[in-house]
């Protein structure tokens, strides 16, 4: 089956395209006739993806600025033109309390979640895109409008991503389109500690009655990569199965006990006759004490962090037997992920 975004003829660039939502993503752009150029750490499965869906790739670290050039001149040089760029490579280290992150760590965090983004783009732009137009589409995460125990270096990195979409749209416009994805929970093999044991359950408590896979966010980042979002930048797409609009009240579930928003328990507001009064906020969730709970950080994915305050602060979640501290080194050897990879 086709699809009915039509790219035929138009060069992307996609990072952390090995699995996962990266590897979804790459495999959508494809059928909608767009070539690709992949590029992740793992050169093997980077390798194999890029000859499996006719593009090319490069093994590399989006930390890295020359590797972000050499995939910029690889596309050029293969392809002619950059069209699209999806960044979708990320980090969520480090994993704790703010006041006990390294600082090295913390900019880390930054330099694979906002700058390679930054980074990317000025290559493309320079590259192509200033001159004949194209699109941009950051991958970010439900959480990033949130606050949860131990991801605050994750989160504080991913509300500056979805700031810099917005700055790039406006600074762009009209020639480039800049947009963002923000995904809940996604079915992914870096996710599946949390989901294996509890994924029906998960799901339920979701409106859509699920959660979701890699292709649900693929098919979002095509459609605003095609010209039928031609009329949309600085916008950010949330693709999360309702976890925003679920209800609040009635038996609580693992995805329906749930803790407001900061910014929104800060507003609340009980009138009391003409006067208006600060609503009593509830209490915040249980912080473990430092070893005593959380995943192996670079366990973690984006997906799994979606919704630091809808579900990774939930009772749920602070009580999920596969969240809690794992001994011995983390799944991959890794020091960052690949966001559902």
């Amino acid at each position: 089956m086709t699809s009915p975004y039509g790219l035929r003829g138009r060069a992307a660039i996609v990072t952390g395209a090995s699995r996962g939502i990266g590897l979804a993503v790459a495999e959508e752009l494809c059928r909608a006739g767009a070539r690709v150029c992949v590029t992740a750490r793992d050169a093997d499965a980077v390798g194999r993806v890029a000859e499996r869906l006719g593009g090319v790739a490069l093994a590399g670290s989006v930390a890295d600025p020359a590797h972000l050039r050499a995939v910029t001149e690889l596309a050029l040089r293969e392809f002619g033109r950059i069209d699209l760029v999806v960044n979708n490579a990320a980090t969520n280290q480090p994993y704790g309390p703010l006041m006990d992150v390294d600082p090295d760590r913390w900019r880390a965090a930054f330099t694979v979640n906002v700058e390679a983004a930054l980074r990317l783009a000025q290559y493309a732009w320079h590259g192509w895109m200033g001159e004949h137009g194209g699109a941009i589409v950051n991958v970010c995460t439900e959480g990033a409008d949130h606050v949860g125990p131990h991801v605050g270096a994750y989160g504080t990195s991913k509300a500056a991503l979805l700031h810099l979409t917005r700055q790039l749209a406006g600074e762009l416009a009209p020639g480039v389109r800049v947009n963002s994805v923000s995904p809940g929970l996604v079915r992914t093999e870096m996710a599946r500690f949390v989901w294996e044991d509890s994924e029906d359950e998960l799901g339920a408590g979701l409106p859509l009655g699920r959660i979701g896979r890699p292709e649900d966010v693929a098919r979002a980042v095509v459609w605003l990569a095609s010209d039928a979002a031609e009329w949309i930048t600085g916008a950010d797409l949330l693709v999360d199965g309702g976890t925003r609009v679920r209800p609040r009240a009635g038996p609580a579930t693992p995805c329906t006990t749930v803790c407001a928003p900061a910014h929104r328990t800060a507003a609340a507001e009980t009138r009391v006759g003409a006067v208006s009064t600060p609503s009593q906020a509830p209490p915040s969730p249980r912080r473990p004490s430092p070893g005593s709970g959380g995943p192996e950080a670079s366990e973690m994915t984006a997906e799994a962090f979606a919704g630091n305050g809808p579900w990774a602060a939930s009772p749920a979640a602070r009580d999920h037997p596969r969240l809690r501290a794992r001994a011995g080194p983390p799944l991959d050897g890794r020091d960052y992920h690949l966001p559902g990879a």
